[in-house]
Order: C-alpha cells, then structure tokens, then sequence
C-alpha cells in the first residue's frame, strides 16, 4: 500500500512539474541562445521599425521593447553565436499593415514566416527578392494580391517558398523561377498560373524539388505529348483542382521512384487509370476522386503494396473491384463509392488488417455481405455501403471485430429483423440505416447501447416503437425516424426527464403514428433547429411555450388535426424561414407575420383559415413560397406583392438551410428540406430544388376585387394560382414581363376583357388554364398559347381564335386591333363631336321649347309617337312569326 501510494505521489508530482519545466526549458533555451551575447542594436531598430508599420490586434509583439534584449521578444530567435536575429514567426498572429523595408537589415534573417495573416490585399514587397540570406519564407494565407514580384527568382538559396491561398496572386510567366536552384518545397496553390504554357517544363528543371503544390492554379494541360519530364527528387505532386479536361499522361512513368503522394483529384481527367502509374513502386497516398475516369480498376493497382491511402471515388469507373485489392496490406483508406462498379464485393478485402475506411456506396454493386467480408478488418472505423443493391446477411449472434464510428447503410437491404450485431457497436456516432427493410418492434437495448451517438436515421422503414421508450444520449444532434410506425403520446416523448438535457438540432418524425397534444414543455428542446411532426395523429392547439424555440428555422406541422389560433409567442422565433401548418384547423392569418422577416417559404394550404390575407405578409420580403390555398380567405389580393423581393429580382440570400450538412470526416451528413406543393395541378415533393422555386397559390379561397396589376412586378415568380376564386377585372396587361412564369391557374373566376397580347412573351409557359370566366376577342397568336388545349380557355363564350374551334368574326378580330391614326385624325374627329354635340343641344331644346309652349303642337306630336310604337310593334310580331315558322321547317 506505501509502495503504490509512493508511486501515485511521484506521477502526480510529475503531471504538477512537467508543465513547468516545459515552461522553464524554453525559457532556458531562450536565455541559451543569448547567452554569451546581446541582440544587434542594428537588427533591434529594425525590428521596432517594423512592428510600427504594422497592425497588431492580439498584442502578440508586446513585447518588442526597447527596453528589452530583441533574442527574447516574442516570436524572434537569434543566432546564438553571434546575436544576430536569423528567424521570424510571425505565423497566424493577425498582423496586418504595411511590411517595412527594414528587414532588409536584418542581414542574418533566413527564416520569415508570415502566413496566415491579413495584408489587406497589398501586393507582396519587391524588397524581398534583395533579402539573399533567405532560406525559408512563407506567406501562406496572408491575403496577398498581384502580380508575384520576379525579384523572388534572385533568393538562390531559398530552400522553402510558399504562396499558396493568398486572395488573387498571378504570375505573368515562371521563367524568373530559374534563379532557385535550392528550392525543395515549392507551394503556390490557388496562384494563377494559367499565363505561363511551359510551366511543367520550368518546374522539373529543379534538381532538389521534392515537394510541389500547384493546387487550384488554373492550369490547363499536363503536355501529355511530352515524353519525359525530369522530376528526379520528387516525394509529393499535387495538381488537384485544375481543368485538364484530357487523359493522365505516360511521363507520369518518369515521376522519382521516391514518389509517396500523387494528388490529381477534380481535373476533369479522362480515359482509364494509365500502366505508368504502376511504375510508382513506393507510391503511398494517390487521390484521383471527382474526374471522369472510365474502364475497369487494374488488377495491377494491388501491386503497389506501399498503397496507404487510395481515392478513385465519385468517377465512372465500371467492372468489378479487383480481387488484388486484398495484398494491398497497409492500406487504411480505400474510397471506391460513386463510380459504376458492379459484381459483387470481394472477400479478399476482408483481409486487410490495417483497414480504417471502406467507402464502396453509391454503385451497382450485387450480391451479399456476410460476415466474411469483414473477417480481419479489426480496424475499421467507418464504413459507406449506401445506395447500393447489397443484401447485408449476418447471423443474428455475428459479433463484429471492428468498432465503428461511422455506419451508412442507407438503401441496401438489412431487414427484416433489426441489426442485433449493432448492440455491439460501443464507440458508433453515425448510424445511416434508412430504407434498410427494417421491420418490427425496436429492441428495447436500442436507445441505451452507446452514449456517442450523434446522428440517428432510421427513416422509411417499417420499424414500430413506443416513443415514450426513446431514450437520447446528451450527443444526439439528430433523429430521424420519418415514414415509420412510431406511436404514443409525443407530450410523454417530449416532457420525460431523462431527454431534458438533449442538444437535438433536428427532429423528425413525421409520417408515423404520433398522438396527443402538443406539450408545454418545450423550453427543454431550444436546440432545435428543424422540426417535423408532419403528418401524425396531433391534436389540439399549438402551445404558447412553442416560442421558447429561438433557434428553430423549421416548423413542419402539417397534416394534423391541430385547431385554434397560431400563438404569438413564435415571434420570438425569428430565425424561422419555413412554416409549413397546411391541413389543420386553423382560424386567422396573425398580422404579426409580416415580422417573420427571414421566412422562405409559408404554407398554410388547407387549413381553414377565414379574414383576409393581411396586407403585413407583403414584408416578408425573403419570401419565396406562398402558399394560402384552399381556405376561406376573402377580401381582396394585396396589392403590395411587389414588396417580396425574393418574387421580384435574383436574390443573394442565403439558402442553405434547406439542406442542413453535418460534416464527419470524409462525408458530409444531409438533412433536407422537403414540402408538399402543387405548382402545376398536381401535388409533388420539392427537396434539393426547392430552394429554386418561386410560387405563389392563393386558389380556392372566396377573394374577390381585381387582380392588382402591380403582381406584374414579380419578375422571378414561376408558379401562379389565383384559380377558383371571385376576382373580376381584367387580366394584367403587363403579365407578359413575369418572363420567368411556367405556370399561370387564373380559371373560374369572372375575368373579363381580352387576354393581354404581352401574354405571347411567356416562353416558358407549360401550363396554363383561363377556363370558366368571361373572357372575350381574340387569343393571341404565339406558339405558346395556341400549344394549350382547348379544354384551357372553356367557359369564356366570347373568346375565340385557335385552339377554340370558334372562329372570330371581323368585329372580334378589331376588338384586337389597336387604334391606328395621326394627331391629325384625332383633332379632326374631336372637332367633329364637339360640333355634333352642340348641333344635337340646340336642335333638342328647340323642338322641346316648341312642343312645351304649344298645346296643339304638342298633342299631335304624342297622337304620332303613338302611331309610330304601334307600327313597330305589329311588323315585329309578323317577323317573329316568320322566323319561327321557318325554325320549325328546318327542323323537319
């Protein structure tokens, strides 16, 4: 006991000292490095003169002071025999400001490490090239803009230059690179290069190269027709990221035998993978996902048996994984998905030991997956078989030899019965397990098993579970158990205690058999960030305490029973951009949501709403989706629409809510957004390209008034649906500007007038239907509308021209016709109605003025009107008869 107390005594010391004697072994390190000299007063101005030109936020050159020796300050280091300064880190302190040519002075300086920085897009100083004792200098990421100065092409005995993600760094040519014949590291990601045709050339004339990043670099071509290229010292080549839009060359066969990392991805490269590479005997670490290789995987590739690291994924790579595959015995990452693999996956794979990553979803790969598969892969950690034909088939008592931290298995067949082998699973944080086939009750252990959950997706299986039974680890951020049988009480789901600590930023469970009321206990979800109780057995009215959710940008409760007003409280709310309430019970639009400003999309579609459509949703100026059909809305349109500017004008807001990422390692975890719309009659799913929608629906409703002629204004609107309404008036005449219009519903309404000629400019237009009102002329030639069926302009009696089979007569056909004339004309026939009117006043009260004073004149022009009523009357009658006798012959 004295011995294992006296042992934990000296661990504890040692935890308690050695941070301290870190700490005192630099600062005698420090002290070391001075220790027989001072700093150069030369190199101490220098440095003071520098450190006033620049911006300092973080302080981090306090401590250059006069007062202080320059060997210790802060990010300096001296030469300790001489006390000249030889090194600056100056890495990642947030400097900024303007770079003094005082360094020119520090003539010992070889080291200068700038990167990370924020130089505001000056360009990087000239002075530099002048700095020859230069061997190392970098200013990676430091926001340096122009043209690179050639005078960095004089630093002979630079060893280590990187320039690499800076803002907008150019080179006009690279042949002022000679100059660096030391050069190991080389570094100009993101530089555009794309002025210099020669740069391979240039760049393999390096005998000590053995580094080189030209990620992002614009480049267009690898010279494929060359035959050699003289990279004798090269251990790391990465190209990724440029437009070489052609085959991988053969000089890849000339590369250094030293080669470990080729890095080649998104190039737009094409053709099969080339026998050269074969020849990279000691290659460790080739990335060639995102191109457009074609063929089958070489068998060869299983020779390189250096291989650690290999990523063809996400090109169009056919035939079988090659059984070689298997002697690749120190690879750990080995990513085949997204390709047009097929056959089945080979055993030999199973015996790749050091394996930590097995990506082979999203191909056409068959057959079964059974526990040989996996017989040595202890190692594995994340595993991606999704969206592939695969019957995954384990014994029910399988226990697996690895411990996986990533599982997608969405859409390969797992089911029926739930995955026991799971329970196993103890460091797992992603389980992607939808439309798997799962059936059944959920095992009671399944909520409990593992404590680093952080994703759930169970969605689109047939799984039955009580929610009262789920149990959340305080790690999961989301839960997706939409389209299954889920029952019970949600308030016994949402209010237990043992859930009151969740960090859940997306729940789903919509399409299940949820019950109950909504709870008031809400204030222990504020977490939340997309909510989806859509379509269960809700009842009752949304809870005040709904408000607490200020972080929520979804509320999807739709296709419930839900009754009564929709709460103030969700003003609090106000980062909500999706509401989505349709097919409940509701009562009124609340005037408040004018002040959703960041609302997207609003769907109160089926709900029972009466009043009228508040003038307030007019701020909602983001929003894209509005959707208010089939209610009981009356009242007018608002005549404000053209304040939504999303409708109006291409917008820059941000979308990206609609397909919420949650990033893990090597794949990046997608929640997203759907919505039930109906843009051309019939009800579809908008997902992914919903955040390209612009619609507005506002049929089946009692408005009435006019269709205000400023919707005209609503340039990016797509879908439009006033249809099954009041409206009366005139089409806008100016409808034909909403150029972007692929549907317009304006039918069974009382629509009068003719259809605007500007109409014929809607060249997108798929659907349209002005059936049942009182339309009338002519419809406008265009190849549009005369494409529509006939059934489309029905029940407008006065309407004629293709495709109706009335044809228009002379009269209709001029009702279309503007009036056509000259100032003269018009002057002349005002000239002619104002005397016409003049003439008719003074023969009116003439022939009044007589018969009103006149007894006799008076009784004999009566006695004559009479004679007159009478005619007309007789020879009417006669004519009737006529007509009539004549219907009646014809008929017969």
């Amino acid at each position: 006991m004295a011995a294992s107390f006296a042992t934990l005594h000296h661990v504890l010391f040692l935890v308690w000292f050695l941070p301290i004697a870190f700490s005192l072994s630099f600062f005698f390190f420090k002290a070391e490095s001075i220790s027989n000299v001072s700093c150069n007063e030369k190199d101490k101005q220098a440095l003071l003169t520098l450190k006033r030109g620049l911006t300092d936020q973080q302080h981090v050159l306090s401590s250059w002071s006069d007062h202080k020796d320059c060997c210790i300050w802060d990010q300096v280091f001296c030469d300790k025999k001489i006390g000249r300064v030889s090194e600056l880190h100056l890495n990642n302190s947030r400097l900024g400001g303007e770079i003094s040519g005082s360094l020119l002075q520090l003539e010992h300086l070889n080291y200068l490490d700038l990167r990370g920085n924020d130089f505001n897009c000056t360009p990087i100083p000239t002075f530099l090239g002048s700095m020859f004792s230069l061997t190392h200098l970098d200013l990676l990421g430091a926001n340096f803009c122009g043209l690179i100065p050639h005078q960095l092409g004089n630093l002979s005995s630079l060893r280590y230059l990187s320039l690499g993600y800076n803002s907008d760094l150019y080179v006009d040519n690279l042949r002022w690179m000679s100059g660096l014949s030391a050069i190991q590291h080389l570094d100009l990601n993101s530089v555009d290069l794309h002025r210099e045709v020669d740069w391979l050339q240039i760049m393999s004339k390096f005998p000590s190269l053995s580094e080189l990043y030209l990620f992002d670099c614009q480049l267009d071509s690898l010279n494929p027709s060359l035959g050699f290229v003289n990279f004798t010292s090269l251990r790391v080549l990465d190209l990724s990221r440029n437009h070489f839009n052609h085959e991988i060359p053969n000089w890849f066969s000339n590369l250094s035998t030293s080669l470990l990392e080729l890095r080649l991805y998104n190039n737009s490269l094409k053709g099969n993978i080339p026998p050269s590479i074969f020849n990279l005997e000691k290659l460790e670490f080739p990335t060639l996902y995102i191109n457009k290789l074609t063929e089958q995987i070489p068998e060869l590739l299983g020779q390189l048996k250096h291989l650690m690291y290999l990523d063809l994924g996400r090109n169009s790579l056919n035939g079988p994984i090659p059984s070689s595959f298997g002697n690749l015995s120190h690879i750990r990452s080995l990513f085949l998905d997204q390709n047009q693999l097929n056959g089945t996956i080979p055993k030999s794979l199973g015996l790749l030991s050091k394996l930590e990553t097995l990506f082979v979803g999203k191909n056409s790969l068959t057959g079964t997956v059974d526990e040989g598969h996996f017989r040595k892969l202890s190692k594995l950690k994340h595993l991606y078989m999704s969206e592939a034909p695969l019957f995954f088939n384990v014994n029910s008592n399988w226990v697996p030899p690895f411990q996986l931290d990533h599982a997608y298995m969405s859409s390969i067949k797992i089911g029926p019965n739930f995955p026991s082998w799971l329970q196993s699973q103890r460091s797992l944080s992603v389980l992607e397990m939808s439309m798997s086939g799962i059936s059944g009750k959920a095992p009671g252990w399944f909520w409990n098993w593992t404590s680093n959950i952080t994703y759930i997706n169970l969605s689109n299986n047939h799984i039955e579970c009580n929610v009262s039974d789920i149990f959340l680890s305080s790690t999961v951020k989301m839960l997706n158990i939409a389209n299954n049988s889920f029952y019970g009480p949600i308030s016994t789901f949402l209010c237990q205690k043992k859930v009151r600590k969740n960090k859940l930023e997306v729940l789903d469970a919509a399409n299940n058999l949820l019950s109950g009321e909504l709870s008031h206990c809400w204030k222990y979800w504020q977490s939340l960030i997309h909510l989806n109780l859509g379509s269960n057995n809700l009842v009752g009215r949304i809870p005040y305490s709904m408000g607490a959710l200020v972080n929520l940008q979804s509320l999807r409760l739709q296709k419930n029973s839900i009754c009564g007003d929709i709460p103030s409280s969700l003003k609090k709310c106000s980062n909500l951009r999706l509401i989505d309430m349709g097919e409940n019970h509701l009562s009124i639009i609340p005037l408040w949501i004018g002040e959703m400003t960041n609302l997207l999309v609003l769907r109160l579609r089926s709900s029972e709403f009466k009043g009228y459509i508040p003038q307030q949703i007019c701020q909602l100026s983001s929003l894209r989706v509005l959707d208010l059909a089939n209610n009981s809305l009356s009242g007018s349109i608002p005549n404000c629409l053209k304040n939504i500017s999303a409708m109006a004008f291409p917008d820059s807001y941000d979308i990206s809510f609609f397909s919420m990422s949650l990033p893990y390692l090597y794949i990046s975890l997608f929640y997203v957004e759907n919505v039930q719309l109906v843009p051309k009659g019939k009800e579809m799913e908008y997902k992914e390209n919903l955040k390209l929608l612009r619609l507005i629906d506002l049929s089946s409703n009692n408005l009435s008034g006019s269709i205000p002629t400023e919707i005209s204004d609503l340039f990016e609107l797509r879908f439009l649906n006033l249809s099954r309404n009041h409206l009366m008036g005139k089409i806008p005449e100016k409808i034909g500007s909403m150029k972007e219009l692929e549907s317009v519903d304006l039918s069974r309404n009382h629509l009068s007038g003719e259809i605007p000629p500007s109409m014929s400019n809607l060249t997108f237009l798929s659907l349209l239907d002005l059936s049942y009102n009182n339309l009338s002329g002519r419809i406008p030639s265009s190849t549009q509308l005369q494409s529509f069926d006939a059934l489309r302009y029905i029940g407008n009696p006065q309407l004629c021209g293709d495709p109706l089979p009335k044809s228009c007569t002379i009269e209709e056909q001029s009702l279309n016709k503007s009036p056509i004339g000259s100032v003269e004309d018009d002057y002349e026939n005002s000239s002619f109605y104002i005397g016409m009117g003049v003439g008719f006043a003074t023969g009116f009260w003439a022939i009044c003025g007589a018969l009103f004073f006149n007894r006799t004149w008076r009784h004999a022009y009566f006695r004559f009107a009479d004679e007159i009523k009478d005619w007309i009357y007789v020879t009417t009658m006669i004519k009737m008869n006529l007509v009539e006798k004549l219907r009646v012959c014809l008929s017969k």
